[in-house]
């Protein structure tokens, strides 16, 4: 704060991200009191590391308007202080995005505009050349599409707005199947549950260590009823509309499941390719059933090495934490699958995710799950020509091949020959965007 003393000043506001309770010596969220010994009058909001989760001084619930006597929201908690209905800052899911939507419009348009801008340039650094914006909102997908009319992107950008509060998107010349200016939208976003590491993800069967102050019972809960999920599945297979849906716990991916299945019969099978983001838990019987239905699984196999060791010892205990990302199973079924790395939960390290995806390893140096390993050639797959498929766009971006674009990463060694505890440690040197340098180290 005080080296940015005039921004703070300007903005009356302060975003901290990046905490992670798992690694602190404490083991849980800062609080409103600890966050008041900062700043008792400038609203502080610190986010943790997976987004779901965060924590407010007082001024930054006054601000949003969060008193003893407000209710928790549908899908989100505001946890208060023992004994007492007064909120200790600690918020989770939809009672956190409420909160941030009401201070984040103290960021005017250039700030916003500049966090796109920086955020593209971050994405090339790691060697991208396609970024994907899940769960946009309107505005978002307006000031990124002021930013590709201006010429401004160096790299595409694909955005998914999220079906209950954007799909008006869906209805602009916006949503498209070639970039203009390097910007389009392809289809829509829907949140079931939150995260496994912030243990708000919906499981069917209870946490290991439930968090503080929840029963031996507690599984997590769903972002969104059941009707809601069913109706928001049935509007995109209605319009055509290609939808990824955010699902961690496999109980939400078993709505997932029931939803897609009760859309196909309704309108019949195409082409559309559900997507399924995280799928962190998801179970073996729910790996065919994916199958049957052509939802195309994207997983997030860093998990294994930030949290694996969590997952493993309080999360979801060793048999269950062995099979998150299950990569390896989806091969064994023949399907295609893709990897992710959800930023700004963590660094878009394109060569973490590779070495997360062959390895398993964790911090601690634990290999979780082995059986879910994968080759070097097919994890880098996951991570560019089944990702160009996963978005229609495998005929002209995902390899190098006459007539596709000039999308490319030049690294400083080769993923296929190094020792695979080796791979995070690989850096992008350049990075092309249709033939033109848009990064170098």
């Amino acid at each position: 704060m005080n080296t940015h003393e005039q921004l703070v000043r300007d903005t009356q506001l302060v975003i901290g991200f990046g905490y992670d309770d798992s690694q602190l010596k404490e083991h849980r969220h800062p609080t409103r009191t600890e966050l008041d010994a900062i700043s008792d009058s400038v609203p502080i909001l610190f986010l943790h590391q997976s987004g779901h989760l965060g924590s407010a001084n007082s001024a930054a619930l006054a601000a949003a308007g969060i008193t003893a006597s407000t209710p928790n929201p549908e899908g989100g908690v505001f946890r208060r202080e023992e004994g007492s209905q007064q909120p200790n800052g600690v918020m989770e899911e939809t009672a956190l995005f409420a909160v941030m939507g009401s201070l984040f419009t103290r960021l005017d348009l250039n700030a916003n505009l500049e966090m796109i801008r920086e955020g593209a340039r971050f994405y090339s650094s790691f060697g991208y050349t396609t970024a994907q914006d899940g769960r946009s909102s309107t505005a978002t997908c307006n000031m990124i599409a002021m930013l590709a009319e201006r010429g401004e992107l160096p790299i595409d950008i694909l955005s998914f707005p999220d079906i209950q509060t954007s799909t008006d998107v869906m209805a602009t010349p916006l949503y498209r199947k070639n970039y203009v200016g390097k910007y389009r939208v392809g289809g829509v976003k829907l949140t079931l549950d939150g995260s496994p590491q912030g243990k708000t993800a919906w499981l069917s069967q209870p946490y290991y260590i439930p968090p503080e102050g929840k029963p031996a019972s507690y599984r997590g809960y769903a972002a969104v009823t059941e009707q809601q999920a069913l109706d928001a599945v049935e509007l995109a297979f209605k319009n055509d509309w290609q939808i990824q849906v955010h699902a961690n716990g496999d109980a939400a991916i078993d709505l997932l499941i029931g939803a897609v299945r009760e859309a196909t019969n309704k309108h019949g099978a195409k082409d559309r390719r559900p997507v399924l983001i995280h799928g962190q838990t998801t179970r073996m019987d729910q790996l065919d059933e994916l199958k049957t239905l052509g939802i195309v699984p994207s997983l997030f196999p860093m998990h294994t090495f930030y949290w694996g060791d969590y997952h493993r010892d309080s999360v979801l205990g060793p048999r269950r934490a062995e099979t998150i990302s299950p990569c390896h199973s989806a091969i064994r079924r023949g399907m295609r699958f893709t990897t992710h790395h959800d930023a700004p939960v963590a660094n878009p390290d394109s060569m973490r995710v590779l070495s997360a995806t062959v390895t398993r390893r964790t911090r601690s140096g634990d290999i979780l799950g082995p059986d879910e390993c994968v080759p070097v050639d097919i994890a880098l797959k996951a991570m560019t020509v089944w990702a160009a498929w996963q978005h229609y766009e495998d005929d002209r971006k995902g390899s190098l091949a006459v007539g596709k674009l000039a999308d490319l990463a030049i690294l400083d060694a080769n993923p296929l020959t190094v020792d695979p505890d080796k791979l995070a440690a690989i850096k992008i040197t350049n990075t092309f965007k249709e033939g033109l340098q848009v990064w170098r180290r």
